[in-house]
C-alpha cells in the first residue's frame, strides 16, 4: 500500500512530489469535506494498493512493474476529498486480495460506509464489490486457510461508528454472503481462522476485559477461552495452540501460549522483568453498583503505594473517552495508566458508565442524546459507592481527570458539582455547538447528538452543552491540548480556560504545539505527567511518595 497522486505510478508520483516542492505558494484549496482528518490536512496523495512481481536472478531480487489494484474503482470528482484503501488481506495462494475502501463521494464526513472488494492480484479483472447490500463500516478482512472464503467484521447501521460488529462470511466461488452469530450482543474486533476453517477466533470486549473467544463457523456458538485481563494479537501455531499478547493492570504485555483444547495458558516472555524491579503496580479490584436507569454499572479501583487501610487517601477518578469505549483491565502505555496515579498516592477509580462498550450493545447505545445525563449519574453514584464501601477513600479530597469525551465529562462535572477539589481536562469538548462545526468527522456528533441548524438537533446539543452551565463552573482545572488535534480543536480548551481565568478561578493551560489528540512524544509525555500529577496532588493536599518536579 502506498500513497500516490491521482492516476500515477509510483515513479510518476515521486516525480510529481519533487515538482510540488518547487511551488511558489503553499495554498491548498478545498471545496468539499473531508478537508482534514485526525491530525493531517488532505492532500492529493491517497492510499492505493499495488501488486508487483518479485523475481530472482543470480541471487539478486528484482521487483517488476506494479499494478494499481484499485485504479479501476469509481473516483470522486474532487481529488482532494477522495479516500481509498484502509486495509487489505492476501489469500493463502497469493492469487486474490481483499481490501477495504470508502465509497468515492463528497459526503465522507457524515457517512461511515466502508466497502469490501475482492480482486485478482494479476490486476487483469476489475475488483468485485461484495458489500453492496450493507451500508455500515467493514473491517478486519481475513481469508480462510483454504482460500475459499473471506470473513470480515461488518457494522450494519449507517452513520454509527460504534455500532456492533457482525461476523460476515463470503464464499468466493458462489458469491454467497452470510452472517454468523448474529444473536451475539458483544462486538468482536479481530478474526483468525482455525487450521481446519471450522472456527473463527476473535478478540471481544466483555465486562471491561478483552477476551479470546472461539466462534463455531457452522452454528455461531461461542466459547470464551480466556477470562481476565486484556488479550490481543492472536496467532495460531499448529492445530491446537495459539500465541497472544496478554496484559493486566499490574502486568505489561507479554507473549502467552494458549492450548485451544484444554484452555490452559502459559507465559512465555517476561520482557520488562528487570525494568519493573522495585516498581509499584497495583491490581484492579472490581465493584458493581446501581447506576442510571437502575442498571448495574461496573467499576474498579487500584490501591495506592504504601497502602495502609487505617489511613485516608485522595481519589483520582479517571474518565474514559469515546464515549462508546471502555476502560479495559489491561496495561496501558499512554497518559491514562491507572497505576501512575496509584503510585502517586491516590486511590484510583475507573467507572465504565453508560455508553461504555463490552457490556452489551444496548448499554453502549444508551449514550445517544444523553452525553451529560447517564454518565454523570453513574459517576456520582459510583463515587458514593466507593466512599461508602472503601473506608480508606477520602471523599473530601477528590480529583477527576479525562481525555476526549472524558475531557467533555470533566467540563460537565464542573458545571454540575463542587465535590471535586480539582479537574484535568485533556482535549475535552467545552461547547457542543462550536465542537460540531470544528470537528473532522461529522457522523460522530450527528449520530450522538444532532445537527445545530435543525430544531431538534439544536435542542439536544444544547441540553448536553457544558458551556451552557459556565456560570456554575468553580473548580480549579488544568487544561491540556495539542495544536494538531482536529477531532476536538484547541479552541475548545482555550474557551473553557479563558472563561475560568476571566472569572478569577484557578486554571492552567498546558499547550503542545506538536501533538494531536494524544501525547505521542516521550519528552512531552513526561512533561504531561509532571503537570498533571503536580496539579492533582497540590489541590488534594497530597504528599506524593516521590518528588514530581
Amino acid at each position: 500500500m502506498a500513497s500516490v497522486y491521482p492516476n500515477s505510478t509510483l515513479e510518476e508520483c515521486a516525480a510529481l512530489k519533487r515538482v510540488e516542492g518547487t511551488k511558489s505558494d503553499s495554498a491548498q484549496v478545498y471545496d468539499n469535506l473531508w478537508a482534514r482528518h485526525w491530525n493531517e490536512w488532505m492532500t492529493l496523495e491517497k492510499p492505493n494498493l499495488f501488486v508487483a512481481p518479485l523475481n530472482i536472478s543470480k541471487t539478486v531480487w528484482k521487483v517488476g512493474p506494479e499494478v494499481n489494484l484499485n485504479a479501476a474503482l469509481p473516483r470522486c470528482p474532487d481529488v482532494l476529498t477522495r479516500w481509498h484503501i484502509d486495509d487489505y488481506a492476501i489469500s493463502p495462494s497469493g492469487g486474490s486480495v481483499a481490501f477495504l475502501a470508502r465509497p468515492p463521494t463528497q459526503n465522507m464526513t457524515w457517512l461511515t460506509n466502508v466497502n469490501v472488494y475482492l480482486a485478482s492480484t494479476d490486476g487483469v479483472s476489475k475488483p468485485h464489490l461484495i458489500t453492496q447490500h450493507t451500508h455500515g463500516q467493514a473491517s478486519a478482512p481475513v481469508f480462510s486457510t483454504d482460500g475459499r472464503r473471506l470473513a470480515w467484521l461488518q457494522m450494519e447501521t449507517p452513520g454509527y461508528e460504534s455500532d456492533i460488529n457482525r461476523i460476515y462470511i463470503h464464499t468466493i466461488a458462489t458469491r454467497e454472503t452470510i452472517s454468523i452469530a448474529h444473536d451475539w450482543d458483544l462486538s468482536p474486533h479481530s478474526l483468525v481462522w482455525s487450521k481446519d476453517d471450522k472456527t473463527l477466533y476473535t478478540i471481544t470486549g466483555s465486562r471491561g476485559r478483552n477476551l479470546i473467544v472461539a466462534v463455531d463457523v457452522e452454528t455461531g456458538q461461542r466459547k470464551e477461552l480466556t477470562s481476565s485481563g486484556a488479550s490481543g494479537s492472536v496467532r495460531l501455531i499448529g492445530n491446537q495452540t495459539a500465541l497472544y499478547i496478554y496484559s493486566n493492570q499490574d502486568q505489561p504485555g507479554d507473549i502467552h501460549m494458549l492450548d485451544l483444547a484444554s484452555g490452559k495458558t502459559k507465559q512465555l516472555t517476561d520482557a520488562n522483568k528487570e525494568k519493573l524491579n522495585g516498581v509499584y503496580l497495583s491490581s484492579a479490584e472490581d465493584f458493581w453498583f446501581n447506576g442510571a436507569k437502575g442498571d448495574k454499572v461496573h467499576g474498579w479501583l487500584l490501591r495506592p503505594y504504601g497502602f495502609d487501610r487505617r489511613k485516608k487517601y485522595p481519589i483520582a477518578l479517571l474518565i474514559h473517552g469515546g464515549p462508546q469505549q471502555a476502560s479495559i483491565q489491561g496495561f496501558m502505555n499512554s497518559q491514562w495508566n491507572p497505576n501512575m496515579y496509584a503510585s502517586a498516592g491516590c486511590v484510583t477509580v475507573v467507572i465504565n458508565f453508560h455508553g461504555s462498550s463490552t457490556y452489551g450493545q444496548n448499554f453502549t447505545n444508551s449514550i445517544r442524546h444523553r452525553w451529560g445525563d447517564y454518565p454523570y449519574v453513574d459517576i456520582m453514584r459510583g463515587i458514593d459507592y466507593v466512599t461508602s464501601h472503601f473506608s480508606f477513600a477520602d471523599k473530601t479530597r477528590m480529583a477527576a481527570l479525562g481525555g476526549s469525551f472524558g475531557g467533555y465529562m470533566v467540563n460537565w462535572l464542573n458545571g454540575h458539582t463542587d465535590e471535586f477539589k480539582c479537574f484535568v481536562s485533556h482535549d475535552g469538548k467545552f461547547n457542543t455547538i462550536s465542537g460540531y462545526y470544528g470537528t473532522d468527522e461529522l457522523w460522530f456528533p450527528e449520530w450522538d447528538l444532532g445537527t445545530p441548524w435543525q430544531g431538534a438537533g439544536r435542542a439536544i446539543l444544547e441540553v448536553n452543552n457544558p458551556e451552557r452551565f459556565a456560570s456554575s463552573f468553580k473548580t480549579p482545572t488544568l487544561f491540556v491540548h495539542g495544536e494538531k488535534d482536529f477531532r476536538i480543536p484547541i479552541t475548545e480548551s482555550l474557551g473553557a480556560w479563558t472563561m475560568l481565568r476571566r472569572r478569577n478561578i484557578p486554571a492552567r493551560l498546558v499547550y503542545f504545539p506538536d501533538e494531536d489528540h494524544w501525547i505521542n512524544k516521550m519528552g512531552n509525555s513526561i512533561r504531561w505527567y509532571t503537570e498533571v500529577l503536580d496539579w492533582i496532588t497540590t489541590w488534594t493536599h497530597t504528599a506524593p511518595p516521590y518528588h514530581i518536579r
